[in-house]
């Protein structure tokens, strides 16, 4: 997380930097929908920095329906793998402790609201 728009996040924004699984399993249990900003390597993907960009304004366009967090480097690869987004940059969306959809890579705004109304719309399976 060494890119500045990504600090921005977690620095200006205050959103919470998920750094260990305890802390994600922490966080995505908590009541809401919760957003995660997975962002794989800024020098590698320029994507990355984009949906740094679009996150925010995504969150105000839904207006409170959900919050945001940025996934650390060390539990990066793990949540990858566990949920099957493989991509990045990616949004993975929980509510209630599971994951509820994924957006990988950088998509277009008319993309990235429907379908994330679409995510918000899914129900959390009973246990």
């Amino acid at each position: 997380m060494t890119h500045p728009l990504i600090a921005r996040l977690t620095d200006e924004m205050s959103w919470p930097a998920l750094d260990d699984w305890t802390a994600l399993e922490g966080y995505t249990a908590q009541p809401g929908t919760h957003a995660l900003f997975v962002p794989g390597d800024p020098k590698r993907n320029l994507e990355t920095a984009d949906v740094a960009v679009i996150l925010p304004e995504l969150k105000m366009a839904f207006q409170g329906l959900f919050d945001c967090a940025v996934v650390g480097d060390d539990i990066e690869a793990k949540l990858r793998e566990e949920t099957r987004v493989l991509k990045t940059p990616s949004l993975i969306f929980y509510r209630d402790g599971q994951m509820i959809g994924a957006i990988p890579r950088v998509r277009d705004w008319d993309e990235y609201i429907a379908r994330i109304k679409q995510i918000l719309a899914q129900p959390v399976a009973a246990e």
